[in-house]
């Protein structure tokens, strides 16, 4: 049975759409969010889940007390800025770190701090992600979303802006996905993920704030052992493939001679 669109699919589409149209150029702001609710009738909260999807995805930016601009079309930037596999691999390592550092405190702040409609938000993002790994789709703008409504939940600016600023570098598996495939794209792999989202939520439904930073830190903690057990596949292959040269040829991929 087909799934039904979820009201911020549409948002995303037609916002989506708008951009590739030209209605939107690169550098242009979004209506704010209240003439977003007003033109679409939906929520603030499906409005968010949007924008972060958009985010996520590298279309547009948010940009402290200025607002959400569209970004100019390109190619996933990451990859362009470190094409080789090690090196995504390793950027992905550094930027587990920093989202270890931001990320916990933000889980404990979100426990103590949250208000009814973002406790709200959160479990509409821990939803989405639901959907998205039983449907089959994309799962990374859904994630976003959901460590997003956690660092808006602190109701300190500084927590969702750094993680906006990151963009779709803190989801990073597509740009992974040629180099592990279903390791980090798979049902055990998102199941796992699920999984770990719903000890966050947990912790923090029932105000529980040192909780709440265990369960991230144990999330980003994983994630980044995934990661490494990644990178050191990855040079084990590389190594192999440097030490041992097709039979009946030299170190230099000539033919030997008899």
């Amino acid at each position: 049975m087909t799934r039904r669109p979820k009201l911020a699919d549409k948002v995303i589409e037609a916002l989506r759409q708008r951009i590739e149209d030209g209605d939107l150029r690169p550098g242009d702001r979004l209506p704010t969010e209240p003439a977003l609710v007003e033109s679409f009738g939906v929520s603030r909260t499906v409005v968010r889940e949007a924008i972060a999807a958009l985010s996520a995805d590298g279309r547009v930016e948010a940009r402290q007390g200025s607002g959400v601009f569209v970004l100019a079309p390109a190619e996933d930037r990451l990859t362009i800025l470190v094409p080789e596999a090690h090196d995504r691999l390793t950027t992905v390592l550094n930027v587990l770190e920093l989202r270890t550092a931001i990320e916990v405190e933000a889980a404990a702040l979100a426990a103590r701090r949250r208000s009814g409609a973002q406790e709200a938000a959160i479990r509409e993002a821990f939803a989405a992600f639901e959907a998205a790994m039983r449907g089959g789709g994309g799962t990374a703008p859904a994630d976003f979303a959901f460590h997003l409504s956690i660092a808006m939940a602190t109701n300190n600016p500084l927590f969702p802006q750094s993680l906006e600023t990151l963009g779709h570098r803190t989801i990073p598996r597509d740009f992974l996905a040629a180099i592990a495939g279903d390791a980090i794209h798979g049902p055990a792999y998102l199941a796992r993920i699920h999984a770990e989202h719903a000890a966050i939520l947990a912790a923090i439904a029932e105000g529980d704030g040192d909780g709440a930073a265990l369960a991230m830190r144990a999330h980003l903690s994983r994630s980044r052992d995934r990661y490494q057990l990644l990178l050191q596949a990855h040079l084990a292959r590389s190594d192999g493939a440097v030490a041992a040269p097709s039979p009946g040829r030299g170190a230099d991929g000539r033919p030997t001679t008899g």
